[in-house]
Parts: C-alpha cells; structure tokens; sequence
C-alpha cells in the first residue's frame, strides 16, 4: 500500500538522518497535493519528489 505516493512499509522504517527522529506525512503548505516527511523531535521537513522520500539534511526545510 501508499500513503501520498510513498510505500508504507519504508514509512515504517525510514527515520530523520539528522536526529533518528520519527517522520509523519504532512502536506506541503500553499494547497497543493504535494506532501514532506517533517521530523517529530528537531522538525526538519524532507520534499518527497515522485513518490521518493529526499533524505538529505541539506535539502530539507528547516523550521
């Protein structure tokens, strides 16, 4: 199954490469169906381009 394009099963293991923290699904602001992988504990937000979680601490948004 998909949640957003992203596999769920990689959902269950992928975790923020800054902290280890856990990452949920949020939508992208401004009305698009776009989502990011934001980190629960230091609150980076990971773009998730074609269904593929960018996993690098330089390419994600700060908060």
């Amino acid at each position: 199954m998909t949640t957003h394009g992203i596999d769920e099963g990689l959902l269950e293991i992928i975790v923020c490469p800054a902290d280890h923290g856990d990452l949920a699904v949020t939508p992208v602001a401004g009305g698009t169906t776009d989502v990011e992988l934001v980190c629960g504990s230091c609150g980076l937000a990971y773009p998730v381009r074609d269904g593929i979680p960018v996993l690098l601490v330089d390419e994600a948004r700060r908060p």
